[in-house]
Parts: C-alpha cells; sequence; structure tokens
C-alpha cells in the first residue's frame, strides 16, 4: 500500500469572509481564524527546519562557519521576520487603523 496520487488539501482562505464585515458570517470568520492560525503555525515550523540545518551547519563547519552558513543565516532571519503571535506578526490589515505620530 503506498501513498495516494493527487491528493489535493483545501488550503486557501474562505471565499465567503468578508474583512469589511468579519462578524457578518461568524461560520466564515472562525474559517478565516483557522486559515491564520494553521498559515501562522506552517511558518513556524518552516523557521524552526531552517534553525535545525543552521545548528548542523555552525557544527559541522567549525572555524568557517561565518563564510559558510552565511545562506542560512540569511534564511533564518527572513523565516522568522514577522511570525510572532504578538500584533507585528498579524496580517497588515488586522492591524486596525494607522495612527499618525505628530511632531510637536
Amino acid at each position: 500500500m503506498g501513498r495516494k496520487k493527487g491528493v489535493v488539501f483545501d488550503e486557501s482562505a474562505p471565499d465567503d469572509f468578508d474583512p469589511e464585515n468579519p462578524y457578518k458570517d461568524p461560520v466564515a470568520m472562525l474559517e478565516m481564524r483557522e486559515h491564520l492560525v494553521r498559515e501562522k503555525w506552517i511558518d513556524i515550523e518552516k523557521a524552526k527546519i531552517l534553525r535545525e540545518k543552521l545548528k548542523w551547519c555552525y557544527r559541522i563547519e567549525g572555524i568557517n562557519h561565518l563564510q559558510k552558513c552565511r545562506h542560512l543565516v540569511q534564511q533564518y532571519l527572513d523565516a522568522t521576520r514577522g511570525i510572532g503571535w504578538g500584533k507585528d506578526g498579524r496580517h497588515p490589515s488586522l492591524h486596525g487603523p494607522k495612527i499618525e505620530a505628530t511632531a510637536e
């Protein structure tokens, strides 16, 4: 028994979600929340995999790790940028209205 070929997962955001009025359809709102959490976890797991590769590279390369592992460091930094659970990790459309600071 082997793997099934052609299995397709529905990983897209719900079509009936309205970002202008998210509470209009509570089911779509919950599906959108689940979609965002799922995408966040995928990003976190990708960063963990890159961190393990980076640890391995540091251990193997020894003193030359600065040159030989530079590409992994850049990939890891790019992968970890913006994947927290705080406000900055959310999609920019969910941050709320932008408030301009005035200089006095």
